[in-house]
């Protein structure tokens, strides 16, 4: 981790640090899909309170999510495996974390394999999402969902909901990427910076940690990255915001 003296000034510069003003106020948008969403799990979940845009970050409880798939198209591609982790500012609570493999009804293509690790003989007899979704929108019920790249997850589970119940689903996010893009622009974006050859630096989850000196983790294991998700937004927090930051600062 940076120096406290540094990380001081960050924390004030970084206060408005994502442009959040197309954001819902959640807890009423919740009320709206509640009204109009007919699976009863869905229903189940949209009734549940989700914290207010108002709430500290202290006060808030927060959910790791993590998805392997098949490919990153989900129209075409499928989820295969889902990791879970609920946590706070301050404790991630790893006794209470959850994985699920998903069988895609599908053969596992070489290239996804390799990458993921993930093979034909472990999601064949895996459940079809419907049969594990209850639980999977219970560890999300009530807690602001964190990921890495908000668009794996939001658009695969919406899409695979809509293939299996044409109804999909909307839920907020904290995306540790969108995060970490921000500061490096911040820091090193520009033209001026451009011209003295600076950049950016990489936003990928493994880098994104090195920077805060969290550890390496292998990468492409839902529940593995779930984690390493979690401590990255802890490191964030404690670097670039003050506790008492409201949540509409940062939800997407």
């Amino acid at each position: 981790m940076s120096d406290t003296s540094s990380g001081s000034k960050s924390k004030k510069s970084n206060r408005q640090l994502l442009n959040t003003r197309s954001t819902p106020e959640w807890p009423t948008f919740f009320n709206t899909l509640l009204e109009s969403a007919t699976d009863t799990r869905i229903k189940q979940y949209y009734s549940t309170p989700v914290p207010s845009g108002s709430t500290p970050l202290k006060d808030v409880e927060f959910v790791a999510l993590d998805f392997e798939t098949t490919g990153l198209d989900p129209k075409k591609d499928a989820i295969i495996s889902i990791g879970v982790i609920p946590f706070n500012i301050n404790r991630i609570r790893c006794r209470d974390s959850a994985q699920w493999f998903v069988n895609p009804h599908r053969p596992l293509e070489e290239e996804s394999v390799i990458i993921h690790g993930i093979t034909d003989s472990e999601v064949e007899n895996a459940p079809d999402l419907l049969k594990i979704l209850e639980k999977v929108l219970d560890s999300l019920a009530g807690k602001i969902v964190v990921v890495h790249y908000k668009q794996i997850e939001r658009e695969f589970m919406n899409q695979a909901l809509h293939d299996r119940l044409n109804e999909g689903i909307h839920f907020p996010v904290i995306d540790t990427l969108a995060i970490e893009s921000a500061i490096q622009q911040r820091k090193f974006g520009g033209l001026i910076n451009r011209m003295k050859g600076i950049r950016p630096g990489s936003v990928r989850l493994g880098r994104a940690r090195q920077r805060y000196g969290l550890p390496p983790y292998q990468p492409h294991h839902a529940l593995t990255d779930a984690l390493a998700t979690a401590e990255l937004l802890q490191a964030q927090i404690a670097y670039h915001f003050s506790p008492d930051t409201p949540l509409s600062e940062v939800w997407l």
